[in-house]
């Protein structure tokens, strides 16, 4: 059964308000706010990789520790998610990656998927995915974007997220009951055309301006 995981570390949380402070935003300072929460989001949901013991030669003689067993792959939902992404290869910079090329309809508010990067099979030494998308509202594209991982013959998939809605959240559980949320926070409602209230904005263009 999936379990949603929010983060409540206070420094987190502090991020979490700069996030969504319309006063004295910019992309520059949103950008920043977002990789320090993804640095967070990072270790929690990295907690539970497989380890392999290992001894390795220090100055003074022979030390042993643990080191990652197997690969991953971040799997970024652009735009946003690219604000995850580099957050997260501090951590695993050998971990594959993979873009989801989806928007928003508008009118439907479905995600029209445009294309991704995720191979045919996932390769065999892969141990988990983590899909990046800090926003999830009505769930509809991080719910694409896992079954095409599940398609790929991805065996554990991880959701990390900066915001969620209630809405989203059931509705990712109900899809995907294996697949575990990690958010920082998450807002009771939606509004008429599906954006979280009280939200944030819209987190691609606060950090990569089109117009």
């Amino acid at each position: 059964m999936s379990t949603t995981v929010v983060l409540s570390h206070p420094i987190a949380q502090h991020f979490m308000v700069a996030l969504r402070k319309k006063k004295g935003r910019t992309n520059e300072n949103f950008r920043r706010d977002m990789h320090r929460i993804g640095l967070m989001l990072a270790i929690e949901a990295t907690k539970d990789l497989k380890t392999k013991s290992v001894k390795v030669t220090t100055p003074l003689g022979i030390a042993t520790g643990s080191c990652l067993r197997s690969r991953q792959a971040l799997v970024s939902i652009t735009r946003a998610g690219n604000g995850l992404l580099d957050a997260f290869l501090q951590f695993l910079p050998e971990a594959y990656v993979w873009h989801v090329s989806v928007s928003r309809n508008e009118e439907t508010f479905k995600p029209d998927f445009h294309g991704s990067k995720i191979p045919g099979h996932v390769p065999s030494d892969l141990d988990v995915c983590y899909v990046l998308d800090p926003m999830l509202a009505t769930a509809g594209t991080a719910c694409l974007t896992i079954q095409l991982l599940k398609d790929a013959g991805a065996k554990k998939i991880v959701y990390v997220g900066v915001l969620g809605a209630s809405e989203g959240v059931a509705t990712l559980t109900a899809a995907h009951p294996d697949v575990q949320i990690y958010l920082v926070a998450i807002d009771e409602k939606l509004t008429a055309k599906k954006f979280i209230d009280p939200g944030l904005g819209d987190a691609g263009d606060e950090q990569y301006p089109t117009v």
